[in-house]
């Protein structure tokens, strides 16, 4: 379970300014479906249940954008903090709103539910969007690793909304408005529709082999096809670098990656 923590705020104040900066919200737990209606259950303990976890700017700070974090560990583990934690408060910092999601793990569960749950997390955070002063139209999902691998699965899924649904959640799309995957982003499938796909930023290490080709792959098919993407390979490192906020070989890949949703229309300029 994703310890409950409080988000950092920073602010730069004036010369003989003394008063305290913006305190952010806290973080709350969100349960994807109510007790008792997540489906494929295997169970209704702590395991069985999906949630988000919100990071929120202070109010005031917030630029509309919001972006679903979906943390890696190969499907038996997630990665919270370097994958999680540590990416929210920096996408915070730039005013972009973030929820990081726990999702269902193997052996317990599979792909399936796991699709299930990044679906039904695009839709809870599409639905309440005027409630963290969100545009439904700047709603992305980023994924690390095997959550990299389930932001495809989100892509390939994604419906429009159900009008007449009753649950006012499914009547929002679960169609993320950007990707953006962090290794293990995989290659392009037979049959898949990559000129609707969505502009999708890609980055991994280009020794970390398999996940690098795949990326760059990836990246040609989606070029070819006409779709907005941008590619990120680095020479040197490995896999998992997470956030690498302060690392020699990855501290430039969420600045970039910022520069990507500042010129796909996603986040305004200013703040950096």
């Amino acid at each position: 379970m994703l310890i409950t923590l409080l988000a950092a705020a920073a602010l730069v104040a004036a010369p003989g300014d003394t008063r305290p900066a913006p305190a952010a919200p806290p973080n709350v737990n969100l349960p994807l479906w109510a007790p008792g209606q997540v489906p494929l259950a295997q169970g209704d303990g702590p395991l069985d249940a999906p949630f988000l976890t919100t990071f929120l700017p202070p109010e005031g700070q917030r630029n509309g954008a919001a972006v679903i974090i979906a943390p890696g560990g190969a499907n038996i583990m997630l990665m919270h903090g370097g994958e999680g934690l540590e990416v929210a408060e920096q996408l915070n910092e730039w005013g972009i709103t973030a929820f990081v999601l726990t999702y269902r793990l193997s052996p317990r569960y599979n792909d399936e539910a796991r699709t299930l749950d990044g679906l039904r997390a695009m839709q809870l955070v599409r639905a309440r969007a005027a409630e963290w002063k969100l545009d439904p139209a700047r709603i992305g999902f980023a994924g690390f690793s095997a959550g990299s691998a389930l932001g495809r699965l989100v892509a390939a899924g994604a419906k429009p909304g159900e009008a007449g649904a009753t649950d006012p959640l499914v009547r929002a799309s679960s169609r993320p408005d950007f990707l953006v995957l962090v290794y293990s982003a995989g290659r392009a499938t037979p049959g898949e529709d990559l000129k609707a796909f969505p502009p999708t930023f890609l980055t991994c290490a280009a020794k970390d082999t398999g996940p690098a080709n795949g990326s760059a792959e990836l990246f040609v098919a989606l070029n070819k096809a006409g779709a907005t993407a941008e590619v990120h390979i680095y020479q040197q490192g490995r896999h998992g670098y997470g956030a690498g906020l302060r690392s020699p070989e990855f501290s430039p890949w969420m600045p970039a990656l910022r520069h990507f949703l500042v010129r796909a229309g996603f986040v305004p300029e200013g703040r950096s």
